[in-house]
């Protein structure tokens, strides 16, 4: 059976992003969400399955600093590179599946945009929320499928969220801020309902 990292690979080998349903040319309520924090522009952030998200390119243009990106391809961190140019000697990449990632350090900021729901089993999303406490000091923004959202997205099985079931994941560390749904536009004009959520990071 073809791994999670062989899938994404051939994915970004293979397609363009006006391709993906995920492409966005303005990536407003994850903008909207780091802005909401008010964070200085050295806060660490980093957006996980950034993919070649333009995220970063909006990122460094408003001046943050201290920008990792984390996918687990490495196609589509190649791309997000030649897309930034020089730019992208200011951003740290990291290939890595998220269920393996070992930070060394703590973010101000953890963005998550369709990472999550990729993950299916108990054991994953269980590593997952024990890698996030660990890595998060500030603020998490997430987005999932919501309810209505699609069950499937690039031939794998999601798992659709309601706001109180993100929540019911997240509260072993985490106080939820606020969430909104939204209908994301794909490149090919069908309609994906997400769930976005912001949360602070809750010591206790």
């Amino acid at each position: 059976m073809e791994s999670r990292k062989e899938h994404w690979e051939k994915v970004y080998a293979t397609k363009q992003p006006n391709e993906v349903s995920w492409t966005q040319e303005l990536p407003k309520t994850s903008l909207d969400f780091v802005h909401s924090f008010n964070l200085p522009k050295t806060a660490k952030i980093i957006d996980i399955g950034g993919g070649d998200s333009r995220l970063v390119d909006y990122l460094l243009d408003e001046g943050y600093e201290n920008i990792s990106v984390l996918d687990i391809s490495e196609k589509a961190i190649d791309r997000a590179k030649q897309r930034l140019g020089d730019k992208a000697t200011k951003v740290n990449w990291v290939v890595s599946d998220v269920t393996e990632f070992h930070p060394t350090t703590q973010y101000d900021c953890w963005h998550d945009r369709a990472t999550f729901h990729f993950l299916t089993n108990a054991d994953e999303i269980n590593t997952y929320l024990n890698t996030a406490r660990q890595a998060v000091s500030g603020y998490m923004a997430i987005g999932t499928f919501s309810d209505k959202g699609p069950k499937k997205c690039s031939m794998l099985d999601v798992h659709q969220y309601t706001e109180q079931e993100l929540q019911q994941q997240l509260n072993n560390g985490f106080e939820k801020i606020k969430c909104v749904t939204e209908d994301h536009t794909t490149p090919f004009n069908t309609i994906q309902n997400f769930l976005f959520c912001s949360f602070k990071r809750n010591p206790n």
